[in-house]
């Protein structure tokens, strides 16, 4: 009988991500939206944990959400591949702490500290002034998603405009859609 062993090259591949901003922002629904859109949309693990300051709003805030075709054995983002920058007090608190050639993806109106380190690929977006010109700002989160979409594709286009459409109240649909559009296309137009 033939030995019918064979060698198996399986590539597990986890990625790291953080949305750090503060409260009222929506970053733990954009953390939300990120995880399902991995995980109903594109067959993914992820698993997401939230971190509050003392305050409810206007306190930091992140989510950390990791991405994986395989299991995830430690559930907190230790070094991301992805971080959200969409506050000042994000920036000095979590830029520091980036892994080598991690995206940086920053709300420029909020954010003026831009960390350093080996290889950063930065990326920057007026979320909230598009989403004040959206007629609510309460969508710069959602205009990130858009950005973090069109920027790393960590997830698909489709995947996030469908886990949005699924987590959002009913009657907002159009201004969603249209915030993460209008993200997604900024995105796509800095790494061309």
């Amino acid at each position: 009988m033939q030995n019918m062993t064979r060698k198996v090259n399986i590539k597990i591949v986890k990625k790291q991500v953080r949305l750090a901003g503060f409260g009222g922002q929506g970053i733990v629904l954009a953390g939300m939206i990120l995880g399902r859109a991995a995980v109903l949309f594109e067959g993914l693990n992820a698993v997401m944990t939230q971190s509050y300051g003392p305050e409810a709003r206007g306190g930091a805030c992140s989510a950390d959400v990791l991405i994986s075709k395989g299991r995830i054995n430690y559930p907190r983002v230790t070094v991301p591949d992805i971080l959200v920058l969409m506050a000042e007090e994000a920036a000095r608190t979590y830029g520091p702490n980036t892994g080598e050639n991690a995206f940086v993806l920053i709300n420029e109106d909020l954010v003026k500290t831009v960390p350093g380190g080996p290889g950063l690929r930065i990326f920057k977006i007026p979320a909230t002034s598009i989403a004040e010109k959206l007629g609510r700002v309460i969508v710069a989160n959602i205009v990130m998603l858009g950005f973090i979409a069109g920027t790393t594709g960590i997830v698909s286009h489709e995947s996030m405009e469908q886990a949005i459409l699924a987590s959002i109240p009913e009657g907002t649909e159009e201004l969603n859609i249209s915030a993460f559009q209008t993200g997604y296309n900024q995105g796509k137009a800095k790494v061309r």
